[in-house]
């Protein structure tokens, strides 16, 4: 007697598509940005309810995955806030003004353009082929963060990700002699306006993909993008190569500036150091040197 074999009637699993495999991956990426952008808020208490946040919208990869982002979360956010973003008109040369009220209508955001020629008044003060992004960083932060005041807005949401965080850290180090980095949220200098960075856990490499797959209409920085004698440019390459020779080890580094010991360090400032094994008085030990 012979068994006759079974038959499999199943299906057979169909292969996906190419344009299947790259909708999935680009779901999962839009749900990671989602969720770091939506942890860093939580974290850090970046927005509560009634807040009127003013978005920083540059025309780049950053501020317009910023903005996107944050329009998805708040269709579903435990509280109610209002987003409104605003644009720096800088006066550059062939400076397409038309693109960013254009996509900003067309997505229904409400939004202000600020005209202010800070363009002159850099190539008037930085002699050529010096660092502007100093100069042009402060008149352009100065113009924005008047206008948050002055129309209302209690936060102001910039761009800033993971890998702008750690290069800021690292120049800081390098060259500011302190350890330093740029924080998720504080409030500025004079006082008036509290700045946040929902990017702040975000990859940049996720953020560019993120924005070359919503086809944003990105606007180049003509003005000092150019500069590869820039310190921060020197520090990003330096991080890239630690990132291809070690995988992992930005994240590991940006995670240390969120697991601070102060009493491992040396800043008498931030750690009482003089208060460890009694209370002695202190005492001039600053010796004055013979003649």
């Amino acid at each position: 007697m012979h068994a006759t074999p079974l038959q499999d009637f199943r299906t057979p699993r169909r292969a996906a598509a190419p344009a299947d495999k790259a909708r999935v991956e680009s779901n999962k990426l839009a749900k990671r940005l989602r969720r770091e952008v939506g942890r860093a808020i939580q974290d850090y208490s970046m927005i509560g309810e009634g807040d009127r946040v003013m978005v920083c919208l540059s025309g780049g990869k950053d501020s317009y995955t910023m903005l996107d982002v944050l329009m998805q979360l708040q269709a579903k956010a435990p509280v109610r806030f209002e987003l409104h973003a605003v644009n720096l008109d800088q006066k550059q040369p062939d400076f397409p003004a038309h693109i960013l009220p254009e996509y900003l209508a067309s997505r229904g955001v409400a939004h202000t353009i600020l005209e202010q020629d800070t363009y002159s008044v850099v190539k008037r003060n930085i002699p050529e082929g010096k660092t502007m992004c100093s100069l042009c960083s402060r008149l352009r932060r100065g113009a924005l963060y008047t206008f948050a005041h002055e129309q209302g807005f209690n936060r102001i949401a910039l761009g800033h990700h993971r890998d702008d965080i750690l290069a800021t850290f690292f120049l800081n180090l390098f060259f500011g002699g302190k350890l330093a980095a740029m924080p998720p949220k504080l409030r500025s200098d004079d006082g008036r306006n509290v700045v946040i960075r929902p990017l702040a856990y975000c990859r940049e490499d996720d953020i560019a993909e993120y924005a070359a797959q919503k086809q944003f209409p990105i606007i180049p920085c003509n003005l000092c993008g150019s500069q590869e004698n820039l310190q921060r440019k020197q520090v990003r390459r330096m991080i890239d190569q630690w990132e291809r020779e070690y995988p992992g080890r930005s994240e590991i580094i940006f995670k240390a500036l969120g697991n601070v010991a102060p009493s491992q360090l040396a800043d008498p400032k931030l750690f009482d150091f003089a208060a460890l094994g009694g209370s002695a008085a202190a005492h001039d030990w600053l010796m004055p040197e013979r003649g």
